[in-house]
């Protein structure tokens, strides 16, 4: 659906587009009470804050780390998040290892593979091998003593198959 019908609608709005004003003064005026806004698309311009400020009877409040209240004149409040940057980056306080240990390790393993293969791969895009992507994932669920059940060929098969399911 469009902006102008989801805004009276949805409680988080979260642009991904990586285009400027996306989220407009009209549709902030149409939003919820405490209705959340986030980018994670580009910079900081798919939200376009310079409009929220102006339309707002207060500023800005900041309520809590990465969080700042916008009260419209309409009374109802618009929470944005991380100032509008990229919400992933600006408010989760960096990657912790616990999540960038995998992407390195892909990283590393699938650099090693392109190394091994050197002379077999023309020159495109490739995916990550799915083993590696098995290794690496396996290997943090071992490291942090979770167990997962094995799929069952049945299983397998399914995934596998786009003729069943929905």
């Amino acid at each position: 659906m469009t902006m102008e019908e989801a805004a009276p609608l949805g409680d988080l709005f979260c642009t991904l587009t990586g285009n400027v004003n996306v989220v407009r003064p009209e549709h902030f005026e149409k939003m919820k009470d405490g209705a959340i806004v986030c980018n994670s698309g580009h910079f900081d311009v798919e939200i376009d804050i310079k409009g929220l400020k102006k339309m707002a009877k207060v500023e800005r409040k900041n309520v809590r780390n990465f969080v700042d209240q916008f009260i419209l004149p309409n009374g109802r409040s618009v929470y944005l998040l991380a100032e509008g940057r990229l919400v992933n980056l600006a408010a989760a306080e960096g990657h912790p290892a616990s999540v960038m240990d995998m992407s390195f390790s892909t990283q590393a393993l699938a650099t090693e593979y392109v190394i091994k293969n050197q002379g077999k791969l023309g020159p495109k895009v490739y995916n990550v091998p799915k083993e590696i992507e098995d290794w690496v994932a396996s290997a943090k669920l071992k490291s942090m003593g979770i167990l997962i059940d094995k799929l069952t060929p049945e299983q397998e098969k399914y995934l596998a198959s786009w003729q069943e399911g929905t």
